[in-house]
């Protein structure tokens, strides 16, 4: 397989870029099946994570097709997309790894300075967030509030600034197409309690217990995305 090893610290673009010249090279035609995520990482030497990031943009791009329990296909050239390029400022593990760090220290800051209306604010955008899954809705509106709230509640304009940017990648296509892969009302409750749980500590103003919620909200987002995306594949 014509692969060339990318370095790590690359991200997804460069991954996509080495598989979309394949396949316009004709090394997969249309219709073929690309090799498996885990042969894909293995060949570039990058971890399964990028490989994942890579052929969602491609998806986005619709030069490749993801098939529930089957795999990933190449689509025939669709001249309305063809000179489309999907990008973004990070990948969407990328991205969740970013909100990881920040957003845990958002937290606990918030924890120690937040008012009793600030409070309340971050309780009234979760208080919509249900009012919006009883309606069949996705809360993603009200979610991107509860966290924009929290940013607030530290104090601190930078870090509002840096949260509004995440969350502008967050609410991009890359994360969008990854998002349509495992999204399920069930998993919006679940990540609901955890939600509970980083406010009943900011309530509590619990540093320590903020930051340690934030960070397994964040985990089990990871996770949810990951699972989302191995059972289509599986």
């Amino acid at each position: 397989m014509p692969f060339q090893s990318i370095e790590p610290r690359r991200l997804y673009r460069q991954i996509a870029d080495q598989i979309r010249t394949l396949i316009k090279q004709g090394e997969f035609t249309p219709g073929s099946r690309l090799p498996p995520e885990r042969d894909l990482a293995r060949q570039l030497g990058v971890s399964r994570p990028s490989v994942r990031e890579a052929l969602i943009a491609l998806e986005v791009e619709g030069l490749v097709e993801v098939r529930i329990g089957s795999g990933i296909y190449v689509r025939a050239p669709d001249p309305l997309t063809a000179s489309r390029t999907a990008d973004a400022a990070a990948g969407p593990f990328e991205l969740l790894r970013a909100r990881y760090v920040i957003e845990s220290e958002c937290a606990a800051i918030a924890a120690k300075s937040a008012k009793r209306a600030q409070v309340q604010a971050i309780g009234d955008a979760l208080d919509e967030m249900d009012r919006e899954m009883d309606a069949g809705r996705q809360p993603l509106p009200s979610d991107r509030l509860f966290h924009l709230r929290i940013a607030e509640a530290t104090g601190n304009g930078a870090l509002v600034h840096v949260i509004k940017l995440l969350w502008d990648e967050r609410t991009g296509e890359l994360f969008s197409k990854l998002e349509h892969h495992y999204d399920s009302p069930q998993l919006w409750r679940s990540a609901m309690s955890e939600h509970r749980a980083v406010l009943a500590s900011i309530a509590a103003h619990d540093a320590d217990a903020a930051r340690a919620a934030m960070q397994r909200h964040m985990n089990q987002a990871y996770k949810r995305f990951s699972k989302g995306w191995n059972a289509r594949m599986s």
